[in-house]
């Protein structure tokens, strides 16, 4: 009589896959916090583009999936302490508060001024500007006195 052997099974995919599943996780959420960091830059040129929440898109993104980058965002000198700020108190700044509200006022009065020979366009815009205002001044402020 033959003596009773176990053969070596190859591995199930369930006991490959999470490994497999947390490096395909791990780079789609590198992947869209770079995509996201670009559009973030984009708007920081382009009236319309909002930058702050690609940024914030992308903090959370990278704080999951790859702490140097996080780490490297955070370090930056203009956008590091607005995005360690939302991270740690959900605030923003009154300076960055009124500075988006300015903003928002003086991008959408000069695109309403120039396309007001469209019938519907302008009133449009005056709108969204309407909505990004009310979203903007509804942001929680800094308690702290920080500018």
């Amino acid at each position: 009589m033959r003596p009773l052997t176990l053969r070596k099974l190859p591995m199930s995919d369930s006991t490959t896959h999470p490994q497999r599943h947390n490096r395909l996780v791990r780079w789609l959420l590198i992947g869209i916090g770079a995509l996201s960091l670009l559009l973030g830059l984009i708007g920081i040129v382009v009236p319309l583009m909002p930058t702050v929440p690609f940024l914030l898109v992308t903090a959370a993104c990278w704080s999951r999936a790859s702490p140097r980058w996080h780490r490297w965002l955070l370090s930056l000198p203009k956008l590091g302490p607005a995005i360690e700020r939302w991270e740690r108190e959900r605030t923003v700044s009154r300076r960055a508060r009124w500075t988006a509200l300015g903003m928002v006022v003086l991008s959408m009065s000069v695109t309403v001024w120039w396309v007001r020979g469209h019938a519907w366009l302008p009133w449009a815009m005056t709108g969204l500007a309407a909505v990004l205002l009310l979203v903007i001044a509804r942001l929680p402020a800094a308690r702290d006195g920080a500018r």
